[in-house]
């Protein structure tokens, strides 16, 4: 007796998102307004402040701020769709939307590093003024805001399980790591005096490093979950348990799961009596997908299978022959 299970009927569209999934789309979308916000501001401040006081790390950190607006307004998007409800069209949602706004962000933290180290290497080679004073507590402020909203948006990201939110934010980190070297730099040139002019430039390369080895971090995570990289552990261990809950139900023999955005999609193999009913069977596997999508498992839909449970059959008699006679 094997069939599937994907709804009571077969034309019916999978489960809808779980309300949680609503309120966390919601809370997500809100987080990265703040962070957009955050960002506008400091871009303004920062390439000011650079143009005023001579600093061409000040204003490759801006510049990378600017990237920051584009990058959550990106995620802000990437939210908003992954969120949409299943349909004829997407069936499985939207949640892919999701990852793709991951990886666009990712993209653009590699363009970033790129360009900043392109103009910190020109700067080295063209002698320029030493940077002003009133830079330093410019970029103080700007890595202590930008650390905050780091700190804001990483616990949001990991909370909801998003990984759009998750990379918006090393992007905030990823910029105050900016604005530390340069702070640094900044301060080298103005206490070395002549022939430091261009350590604001040094640290602005120095920082490119660390932004590039975040992107690539980010965009490996981004591309896994794209893949169907199967769900950590835990997860598959508490939908077991939930599926080895149900009466009638005597194990698991296969359990796949994958994220899709902010939501999961199982694919699960169950075993049964092998004589009850087909409609029994069918029965207990629509208990199995309730109990799942009913969780507190962001579970968008399960597809149950039914499979029969031949361990506890008969064995043939392994008597000899001579037992026979």
């Amino acid at each position: 007796m094997l069939f599937s299970l994907m709804s009571s009927q077969s034309a019916h569209l999978p489960s809808p998102t779980p309300q949680q999934l609503r309120a966390a789309v919601s809370e997500g979308m809100r987080a990265t307004v703040i962070g957009l916000l955050v960002s506008t501001i400091l871009a303004v401040v920062k390439l000011g402040a650079g143009i005023l006081g001579n600093s061409f790390a000040l204003i490759a950190d801006g510049v990378e701020s600017t990237l920051d607006i584009f990058s959550a307004v990106l995620v802000w998007g990437g939210l908003r769709v992954s969120g949409a409800p299943p349909s004829e069209m997407f069936p499985y949602g939207r949640g892919k939307a999701e990852q793709l706004a991951g990886l666009a962000v990712a993209t653009m933290l590699l363009a970033a590093a790129g360009g900043i180290a392109w103009g910190a290497v020109h700067e080295i080679v063209v002698p320029h003024e030493t940077p002003a004073l009133f830079t330093l507590p410019v970029l103080a402020v700007v890595v202590i805001a930008k650390e905050a909203t780091f700190r804001i948006l990483r616990a949001k990201g990991g909370r909801l399980g998003s990984h759009a939110l998750s990379t918006d934010a090393w992007h905030h980190r990823s910029d105050a790591l900016t604005s530390l070297a340069a702070f640094v730099g900044i301060t080298i040139a103005l206490v070395g005096g002549e022939g430091f002019e261009s350590a604001d430039d040094w640290a602005a390369l120095a920082a490119c490093v660390v932004i590039v080895w975040n992107a690539i971090r980010l965009l490996r995570s981004a591309a896994r979950d794209i893949l169907d990289v199967s769900a950590d552990a835990d997860i598959h261990s508490r939908i077991r348990r939930l599926a080895e809950e149900v009466e009638g139900v005597r194990g698991v023999d296969v359990l796949r799961v994958r994220r899709s955005g902010l939501v999961l999609i199982v694919d699960i193999h169950i075993e049964v009596d092998a004589d009850l009913t087909v409609r029994d069977g069918h029965s207990i596997a629509h208990v199995v997908k309730d109990q799942l999508v009913e969780s507190e498992l962001p579970i968008l839909d399960a597809l149950v299978h039914v499979e029969p449970d031949l361990s506890h059959e008969a064995q043939p008699s392994l008597s000899s022959g001579k037992d026979a006679l």
